[in-house]
């Protein structure tokens, strides 16, 4: 699936424009950066309701080349730019996180996949 499908799919708005040509076809959605960074796979879509610069540079660092917030939360200008900065293209969608993903899903983007089960001691 690639942006301009991903944005139809949730009628969402385009914030930052990147040159993203590639091929997504997973997506993890998380508002804790540190699961984001335990199940990166490659050229995949960051979905989050946490709109401040630390998505940002987690998707920097996931190589994840596009980020949508969701529930309609428009991120601040320094979000926005740092997502210019490192070529990270950002969507907003005014859907909740989960109708966010199950519209996405609908349309035949994939999640990671099944995790194994951890315990919390």
């Amino acid at each position: 699936m690639n942006l301009k499908e991903i944005i139809e799919v949730v009628e969402g708005e385009l914030l930052v424009d990147a040159p993203v040509d590639i091929d997504i076809q997973n997506a993890c959605c998380s508002d804790l950066m540190s699961d984001v960074l335990l199940f990166v796979k490659p050229n995949m879509l960051l979905i989050t309701g946490l709109t401040n610069p630390q998505s940002v540079r987690t998707a920097d660092m996931a190589e994840a080349p596009i980020i949508m917030f969701v529930r309609g939360k428009y991120p601040a200008e320094e979000t926005l730019a740092l997502a210019e900065e490192l070529g990270i293209a950002v969507v907003l969608s005014a859907y909740t996180m989960f109708e966010t993903a199950g519209l996405l899903y609908q349309a035949g983007l994939r999640g990671m996949g099944k995790l194994p089960i951890v315990r919390q001691r």
